[in-house]
């Protein structure tokens, strides 16, 4: 069974925000595969390591209905997660969002 959901990701600092997408898995509420938008990686570092760095947010999209999730950003290791609290309380979300009947 695929758990992989993809996402899009917001850092948002003081003056910016950084978009991003990635997948979500949610079995174990990694997120894998980031790429950023119009942010250099190499050259500019993790959005969560600058000084004006205030927090990440998550989308999940699904036929035009959203779910936004708080996401935590390990500053050490780069990874994006998401807590299990904050993960079963998503997988709830979206269960009723994947299986809402159209128009609802």
């Amino acid at each position: 069974m695929n758990l992989m959901v993809p996402i899009s990701l917001f850092d948002e600092l003081s003056e910016t925000i950084i978009k991003s997408t990635g997948t979500l898995d949610l079995a174990s509420g990694e997120i894998r595969a980031v790429e950023y938008e119009d942010h250099d990686l190499e050259a500019d570092g993790l959005p969560a390591d600058s000084e004006d760095y205030e927090f990440t947010s998550g989308l999940l999209s699904y036929k035009g209905k959203e779910i936004e999730f708080r996401v935590d950003v390990d500053p050490l290791s780069g990874k994006y997660s998401v807590t299990p609290s904050e993960l079963l309380e998503l997988k709830g979300r979206a269960a009723k969002l994947f299986t809402a009947p159209p128009g609802a």
